[in-house]
């Protein structure tokens, strides 16, 4: 096979893994992981350029990584005055009309002369030469990334110390790759827009109802598998029709927006906890974890916060937590009808406070019982099966 398909079979190759990725994550490895292969490299990276941090910072490290190098570094980052081919190649060179295009650096560079013309119209780069050398790698080619006619960052692949150099012809041809890993970025940037909006309250920014049920589902597993705690706490804004009614909808909006930021606040005092709009007025904290009187103090803590809302009139706010004497909790739906019943029972006694399942006699058995009547204020979640009914 020719050199020409190898490397057009690399591409496809490259395009076919960034295509298939779920993630950020893979995709970025997916990337680095690609040209590596394609260019023979021994290693490579992918970095993004931070402009507003003035750094160029690597996300994604693959291949045979020297020593302090790891796969995906939270904070290994290159600061553009240390690097101006960063600046000049990511950014100037080509914002006048030109194309970026990727360059080699060999461990045996030295320094230019004074006065001496630079390489490929490049500034020496002793830090990038002394990485090398330090790293145990022989040559580096580097690739600027574009996306949206912007620079967004670099792809690094490296060879080892002996091996053969990177040449002009690699050098193009990181170039060409830079490019189908662009087009893979943008993909994944869309997937990951789609899948915001699948699962975030477009109000609020919260997470939604898709998103709670897809959470509490694996949360029950883990409550299943290690006993952990599993707490439901559900809110219901006071006010809001006699607000929409009196100011507009606009104003309502605002409400429920003031009171999800601090349904965020509060969430953040549970580890992990997931902070969610379930629709209309009503608003949930999922967490797993906390026990359920870290969770009860928190409910409170939110209801003493939603007192102070220019608008509305509070919360009603109803808890129900797999660490309360409430009987077996087999579903998710278990678990919110116990937490609706608690919020139902906090709104009919103007409570102030939580309402919590397991420690008000009331609520457990207004989780079991059919409503009344079709207009029945409760708003409970689907018809228990049999056996999930307590006596």
């Amino acid at each position: 096979m020719g050199g020409d398909d190898v490397r057009l079979r690399a591409v496809v190759s490259l395009a076919q893994a960034m295509a298939a990725a779920c993630t950020p994550r893979d995709s970025w490895r997916a990337a680095a992981r690609g040209a590596c292969e394609a260019l023979g490299g021994s290693f490579a990276a992918l970095s993004v350029w931070e402009r507003d941090r003035g750094r160029l910072r690597v996300l994604v490290n693959a291949g045979e990584r020297a020593a302090g190098e790891e796969e995906f570094p939270e904070e290994e980052a290159y600061p553009v005055h240390q690097f101006p081919e960063i600046t000049e190649f990511l950014h100037e060179r080509w914002a006048g009309g030109g194309e970026p295009d990727a360059w080699v650096e060999t461990a045996d560079a030295a320094a230019p002369a004074p006065g001496a013309p630079v390489r490929g119209a490049r500034p020496y780069c002793h830090q990038r030469v002394a990485a090398l050398r330090r790293r145990g790698r022989g040559c580096c080619v580097v690739a600027p990334i574009v996306l949206h006619g912007r620079a967004w960052g670099e792809l690094y692949v490296a060879r080892p110390a002996g091996g053969v150099v990177f040449d002009r012809d690699d050098a193009d041809f990181a170039t060409v790759l830079a490019a189908v890993v662009a087009a893979g970025i943008v993909q994944t940037e869309r997937l990951e827009e789609v899948r915001k909006l699948a699962f975030t309250d477009p109000l609020t920014g919260l997470a939604n109802r898709r998103a709670v049920d897809i959470r509490l589902d694996e949360a029950l597993d883990r409550h299943r598998a290690e006993d952990a705690v599993v707490s439901l706490v559900v809110c219901d804004v006071n006010g809001l029709k006699t607000v929409n009614d009196t100011h507009g909808h606009a104003v309502g909006d605002r409400l429920l927006e003031r009171f999800g930021s601090v349904l965020s606040l509060c969430g953040a005092m549970l580890p992990g906890a997931l902070a969610a709009r379930l629709g209309g007025d009503e608003f949930c904290l999922l967490a797993v974890g906390p026990t359920a009187d870290e969770v009860v103090e928190v409910a409170g803590e939110l209801c003493a916060r939603a007192v102070g809302l220019e608008l509305g009139d509070g919360v009603a706010c109803g808890v129900a937590s797999t660490g309360d004497d409430i009987g077996p909790v087999r579903s998710a739906r278990r678990l919110f009808r116990l937490a609706d019943a608690a919020q139902y029972q906090a709104k009919a006694a103007h409570s102030r406070n939580p309402v919590v399942a397991g420690r008000d006699g009331e609520v457990i058995r207004l989780a079991d019982s059919p409503p009344k009547a079709p207009h029945d204020r409760r708003r409970l979640r689907g018809n228990l099966p049999p056996e999930e009914h307590r006596p």
